[in-house]
């Protein structure tokens, strides 16, 4: 166990690590937005490259930011059951839903929008058909890559769930509940 234990601290440290990376990208994205618009109410300069950009930050932000969204366990739920059972069922399903919900969904994710979105874009070098716009096959590959660290921290929270089942780990299952 403690070598997968091990495993699953070197995918947190990373998830932690691109965490901040998408952090800095929300930082960037607020920048680049009060520049554009200095730019363009201050000066009476207008292009698309800037908005483009911000969209761009915007959407890194996102799809790197879920893998450690989900780590924190900060990701909204919907809580029918999980509330209402005892820790040991909350790993039950935290594990299940890893097993049979995100792990198949991110690597279909992944598989489509590699394939499907990236490939092609990257194939033609597409660019924006916007006048002055940015070229859309770097931002595209965004979408592939969240994905699979999304699977890669779903992989680490298998592992931690599994270690607390068989006692090898204290986990903390609580996530933000409502004010009662």
């Amino acid at each position: 166990m403690q070598p997968f234990l091990r495993l699953s601290r070197w995918i947190d440290k990373f998830s932690h690590a691109v965490g901040r990376v998408a952090n800095l990208m929300i930082l960037l994205s607020c920048i680049v937005s009060a520049a554009n618009a200095l730019l363009r109410y201050g000066f009476n300069w207008s292009n698309n490259w800037p908005l483009e950009l911000q969209w761009y930050l915007f959407a890194g932000a996102v799809m790197l930011g879920a893998p450690y969204t989900f780590q924190r366990n900060e990701h909204v739920r919907v809580d029918l059951i999980y509330g209402h059972v005892s820790e040991r069922i909350q790993h039950y399903i935290d594990a299940l839903g890893v097993i049979f919900f995100l792990l198949p969904a991110c690597l279909l994710f992944t598989w489509l929008s590699w394939k499907t979105l990236f490939l092609p874009s990257w194939g033609i070098l597409e660019q924006s058909s916007n006048a002055g716009g940015l070229p859309l096959y770097p931002i595209k590959v965004i979408v592939p890559l969240g994905f699979a660290l999304l699977a890669l921290q779903g992989i680490s929270e298998l592992i931690k769930r599994v270690a607390a089942l068989a006692g090898k780990v204290h986990l903390d299952a609580k996530y933000e509940r409502p004010v009662q």
